[in-house]
Formats: structure tokens, sequence, C-alpha cells
């Protein structure tokens, strides 16, 4: 066992780590209060009740069940046993043993409580001063520690795990039987000791106790640009988190545990964890009781954390964690290595801060923004981005007639015409259902400033419902200019596969003849014309599982038909990408996906052979981190050779919002040496 370093700034980095044990607790009450889960003792340990955003509920939600499912597997497995025992490790002021005796699973079980003496002599105080607590309790007595509430079932003790000869002395004393099987809980508590430490305690628990269990929740995945943000959070708060960079994902993680002297260990991220343990009927209750629209942030939340079960003797025939076999959770390896090619990125000059905006390409070299929301909320003025040769500028304009604040909607270029805006919503509660006429003239003065203006459509027919994250794209049809609006969400449906057609000309939402097996409902997909018809790319589906399909829509004599394109390799499932059409390359640019270690880059198909690669970026030039979500792209030139990507990323959890503070240029023009790299499907 290491030897403890009593310096000042340890001292200070302990106190650190205990103020994340006030947060926690109230991010896990606010939780309970909107029905996430059923904890009834949690909000007897904080002195007001604060609600949180459901992105924060919904990550406190799924650590708790993670939890609740380990420590309930564990009772079930152990239930024959005449003694058993869960010592939880940094508990700070979990509500566990109330909890489960509540529950009436209690039965021959005696729960030890250790944390720093501060903390555990003011959960004993808290404690002693509420008598729904102490009623709980058998044979109570509030001691000055290092025993600090000592009664039948339940013991709290003041201390350092560091100090293994103290922790053994102290918990012998206390009555724990070291033969019993035992429970070792760690919710978020070793990653924030230097790794020698943590490793210590692991190795210090498999070989004193010779029927246990290990139940650890922590952070993975630090290099990515999420975990950048997660790292820097804790860092500013003093409180490091230090295992994740030794152990940066599950698979490193099990074999520590391995190593260690644990004889079997299971280790899920919780998107594995949630998809894959979690039944569908219960995954449905918990996306309904918020508005919610934080996809994005959510799924990468859940790569960002792992529950992991380690066992020895008697315990290790026991199943805590597993998944189905068809499940869509388990990880794709990419082997970044091999692949073609490195896209580099480019910083530029001009200052876009946003997500959820809508992006159109009025001209060569000129861009248009709107909506969207930044740093100071929602954006109700417009945005220019202008290339004078080499250079950039931008330009935030007020647009005349109307205007108003909105995001996740969708704004199609019409050549000749302007463009046309469509949805978005103000909140996950209210889509917009207007469509604006974007129209621009140049300034005959001056030449640098282009007047923008937004006019109102007056549309008839039966128009589609009001949507968000939905594509809109513009199709020819009978010498007709039509926008064809597929997929999105409403406030009461999370997905939608409808497909609706209007007439630029007539304004007249029309009935166009589609044929084919019609695509899986999604949001937040790409669509791109594509030989008189279009390409549509992934998009998240029913339950929120990401698609990887690629799809089709064909001209007919009479109108349209679906087609579903077999690419190979398969595409790793995303959302929240971009994509254009370059040649017969379909160029899928960033997105989220669930199934696989890092970010999206580049996925590069090719429309003839059907063949698909995955390109990683080269991100040395740009302000990093660079989060390719929420945001939009176009291509600047005919020869494909540049697109440029405005804003994106996101809330990082509870870690803060990231926002991309500049445009970039995503260089294609290495992307030729894609289509001699990789093998068509008959040659492999």
């Amino acid at each position: 066992m290491p030897v403890i370093n009593s310096k000042k700034k340890k001292q200070g980095e302990d106190v650190a780590v205990q103020g994340t044990n006030d947060s926690s607790v109230v991010s896990k009450v606010s939780a309970a209060a909107q029905d996430y889960f059923r904890d009834d003792f949690l909000r007897h340990f904080v002195g007001k009740v604060s609600r949180r955003a459901p992105l924060i509920n919904r990550g406190y939600y799924v650590r708790w069940k993670a939890v609740d499912h380990c420590v309930k597997r564990f009772l079930c497995a152990t239930d024959a046993c005449d003694r058993k025992q869960i010592l939880s490790l940094g508990a700070g002021f979990d509500s566990l043993y109330f909890r489960l005796r509540s529950e009436g699973v209690l039965e021959r079980v005696s729960v030890f409580e250790v944390d720093f003496p501060d903390v555990a002599r003011r959960k004993s105080a808290l404690i002693d001063s509420n008598h729904i607590l102490k009623e709980a309790l058998s044979d109570f007595k509030v001691l000055a520690g290092p025993v600090y509430v000592n009664s039948a079932q339940y013991k709290l003790l003041g201390l350092d795990v560091r100090n293994e000869t103290e922790m053994e002395e102290v918990l012998s004393a206390a009555g724990l039987q070291w033969n019993s099987p035992t429970l070792i809980l760690s919710e978020v508590v070793l990653t924030y000791m230097e790794t020698c430490w943590s490793d210590a305690v692991i190795s210090w628990a498999v070989r004193i106790l010779p029927q246990a269990m290990f139940v650890m929740y922590e952070q993975i995945r630090p290099e990515d640009p999420f975990g950048a943000v997660m790292q820097n959070h804790f860092l500013k708060l003093n409180s490091k988190i230090h295992a994740l960079c030794q152990y940066p994902d599950t698979a490193a993680q099990t074999e520590r545990l391995l190593h260690k002297g644990w004889e079997k260990c299971v280790c899920l991220d919780m998107n594995q964890f949630y998809f894959g343990l979690l039944t569908e009927d219960e995954r449905d209750r918990v996306e309904k009781l918020e508005p919610f629209d934080e996809f994005e942030e959510w799924h990468q939340k859940c790569s960002h954390y792992f529950i992991l079960t380690a066992s020895k003797g008697s315990l290790t025939s026991q199943a805590v964690l597993t998944l189905p076999t068809d499940t869509l959770v388990p990880l794709i390896k990419l082997d970044l290595e091999r692949l073609p090619m490195a896209v580099q990125l480019i910083a530029e000059v001009p200052h876009v801060e946003a997500v959820g905006m809508a992006s159109s390409l009025l001209e060569p070299g000129v861009v248009l923004l709107t909506g969207g929301c930044g740093r100071r909320g929602r954006n109700t003025a417009a945005t220019l981005l202008i290339r004078d040769n080499t250079a950039w500028r931008y330009a935030t304009v007020e647009p005349e007639g109307q205007k108003g604040v909105r995001m996740y909607h969708s704004m199609t270029s019409v050549p000749g015409w302007g463009a046309v805006i469509l949805g978005g919503r103000t909140s996950p509660l209210n889509p917009i259902d207007d469509i604006l006429r974007v129209t621009y003239v140049t300034d005959q003065f001056n030449s640098k400033n282009i007047l923008v203006s937004m006019e109102k459509m007056m549309c008839t027919g039966t128009a589609p419902k009001p949507r968000w994250r939905h594509t809109a794209t513009l199709l020819s049809h009978d010498d007709r200019n039509y926008l064809f609006v597929f997929g999105g969400r409403t406030e009461r449906e999370p997905v939608l596969s409808d497909a609706h057609f209007l007439c630029l000309e007539d304004q007249h939402w029309t009935d166009v003849p589609l044929e084919g097996c019609i695509p899986e409902p999604r949001h937040s997909h790409s669509a791109c014309a594509y030989r008189q018809g279009l390409v549509i790319c992934g998009g998240l589906g029913r339950g929120g599982v990401p698609l990887g399909d690629v799809v089709l829509l064909k001209p007919t004599s009479t109108g349209y038909c679906w087609e579903s394109l077999h690419v190979c390799p398969a595409l790793v499932p995303r959302y929240s990408h971009s994509a254009h059409v370059i040649g017969e390359n379909l160029v899928v640019v960033g997105g989220v996906w669930i199934q696989a270690d890092g970010v999206p880059g580049v996925a590069v198909i090719n429309m003839t052979t059907r063949v698909s690669v995955e390109v990683s970026l080269d991100t040395s030039f740009v302000p990093w981190p660079l989060m390719l979500h929420s945001f939009c792209s176009e291509l600047l030139d005919s020869d494909g050779a540049e697109i440029v990507l405005i804003g994106g990323g996101g809330n990082c959890f509870s870690f803060g919002t990231h926002l991309n503070p500049k445009p970039v240029i995503l260089d294609l023009r290495n992307m030729a040496h894609l289509d001699h790299s990789v093998k068509t499907p008959l040659e492999t």
C-alpha cells in the first residue's frame, strides 16, 4: 500500500472531492422528484430540492439504475446465505440503506458506509436530527468516530479508504465479517484518488475478502471532445479524475480488475447498459417523463461512464451484468491506424458559436445562417459568411419581414429563387408551423452589403405536421421544383416517416406517387439530392436507436420509388451529422454514434460500387475540442474540394457547455485516393 501523502495539496484535493458529494445528492434528489426512480429518503439529506435540467435528471437516473441493478442482483444471488454485507466506499449522502430497508430486501444484510470523517460527521448529524431516518435504525447510536453511526444493520464510518490498516481495524470492530459474501460499492470514488491509490484499494479488497463482488461506476474516454470538457471541469474543481488516463475505456478497466486478482469482470458503458439491460417499457417510461431534445448530449454522457462488476469466489458464477446477443450496443473497434487518409480541418477567421442553426449557400462563397442558440440565447438575427478570394468575413443582419427564434429547422437553397425555411421549434413543446421564403439582394451602392428578406409563404393543400430535426430537399419533377420533406419529430411523436411534396411554383402541398418500402421513422438524419432523386443516410430511429442505413429515392415515370442501398462494409449507425454528394461519393461528416470508440470523422460511400470507408480527421490546425454534431455544413465549390463546417457543440452533461468557436474548412482534395484504396464487394 502506498504511503499517505499528508501535504497541504492533498488535503485541498480531498476537500474538493468531498464537495462533489453535495452537488451529486442534489441532482439525485431532482431526478427522484421527477419520478425517474423511487427514493423517499434522499430529500432528507439536502436543505432544498432544486430541479435540474432533463439531461441531468436522465444522467443521474441511469447512474442510479445501474447501481441499483447490481445491488439487487447481488442480494438475489446471495439470498440463501445466512449473512451478507454491503461495503460502500465514499458513500457520501447516499440513502442506499434507508431505501433498501423500506423495500424489505435487507433481511440478513449489514450495510457499512465509509467516507471522510467530515462527511461522515455531517451525515450522522443529519440522521440524528431527522425522525424519519432515525426510525429506520434499530439500536441507534451516534458516536464521536471513527464509527459515527452504529445500529444493528447500518454502520457509518469516518475513514480514509487509502489507509489499509485503519480500514481493517475499524471495519472489524464495527462487525464486518471478512468471510461473508460482500458487495463493495464504489460510485465515482476511486477515480478521484491518484491511480496508485485506487489500484491499491482494488487489490486490498480482493485480497482480504474471499467471497466478494466489486461494483464500480466511473468515467472513461478522456481524449475525445466530450472527454476533454469533462476533464477540464474536474480540474477547475480541484478534483482531478485520475484513473481514466491510465484506464481509458471498458477494455482497460476490465483488464485492470483481472490483473489485480479478481476472477471475473464485466464492464459496460452506460449506452450498453441502457439499451441492453433495461426493458423497452422502462426506457419508454423514462423518455416520457420530461420534454427532451438533447439526444446528442445524452448519448455522449452515457458513452463516457461505465458500470463494472468484478467477482471472486462463490460469486464468480453469478451473472450480474450481461448483454443479449442481439443487442445493438457491443462496441465496434475501428482500426484508425489503417484508415486510408486523414482529412485536415483548417481554421478560418469568422467567429460563430451556436447549435441548431440552419444554413444555405445563397451563391458561391455566400452562406446564410439562421436560428440556433448560442451563448447569448436564441438567435433572431441572420448571419452571412462571405468568402472574398481566400479571406472570410461575416456580417450579422436583421432580416426584413418575418423573423423569430427557432432551432433544428431546415433552410433549403433554391437557385434563382432564394431559400425556404421550414419548421423548427422554440422548445420541445412548441414546434413552428410557418414556412418562410428567403430572398436577398446586393446593395447597389456597396457590393459588400447583402440585404436579406423573409416573407411567410401562404401554402395551400394538406400541410404536414409541424416538426423539427427533419430534412427538406429540393427536387425537380415534371419541370417543377418541389421541396421534399421527410422525417423529423413533433411534440407528441418521437420519430416520423411521412413524406411530403411542396410545389414551390404553386406554393401547394401536392401528392406525388411514392412506391417501395418506406424507410424507418427517424430524425436528425441527412438527405442530399442525387441523380434527380435523393439519398437519405442514418438518423435517430425508434427508441432512440441510431440508424446506419442508406436509402435512395429514385425517380420513376410517374413519381418516385424508395430503394435501400446495401453498403459494404455496413455504415456505423450515426445521427446529427451532415452529408453531401460529390460526384458519385456520398460524404458523411461528423455526427454521434454509440457503437464505436472515439467520435465519427468522415464516412465516404461510393454510390456506384457501394463501398464505404471511415476516414479519420486531422484536427491539428483548429481550436480543440471540435464537436461535430448539431452543426451545419455547405459545399463551397462544384468540384467538391472544400466543405465549410459551422457551429456545433452542446451541453456536456453537468460539465459545462462547449460551442465550436469558429467555422472550419474540411479539405477533401485528397478524397480521390479513397477510390483506389478500397476494394469493391466483388474484389473482397
